[in-house]
């Protein structure tokens, strides 16, 4: 499916632009500053055990990048079905019955 107008285009990359760089800056916030600059402070708590300055630069910003995907995939699916871009080719109610067919025969 394409998009329905031009104006509908460039609203979907401007939303699509800046859900991405909302999320990488959380996640430069994270992995840096975390990890990197404030892992002074951090150490002095302690989680599982490990310092967590520590526990952010080693595992924390790995766990954080992972939800973010998980965000983003969330977020387009959504932006996309708005500008109805999406890549389902058939509609809900159809994909349900089309289902149906296929597993009671």
């Amino acid at each position: 499916m394409g998009f329905e107008s031009e104006q509908h285009a460039d609203d979907y990359w401007k939303e699509n632009l800046r859900l991405m760089l909302t999320l990488l800056v959380i996640w430069f916030a994270v992995s840096f500053g975390c990890g990197v600059l404030l892992v002074d402070e951090l150490n002095a708590i302690r989680l599982g055990g490990f310092k967590l300055g520590f526990w952010f630069a080693q595992q924390g910003s790995i766990y954080v990048f992972l939800a973010l995907i998980v965000v983003y995939v969330i977020k387009m699916n959504k932006l996309d079905r708005r500008y109805n871009v999406h890549e389902d080719h058939e509609e809900p109610q159809e994909l349900g019955e089309s289902l149906e067919e296929e597993y009671t025969h």
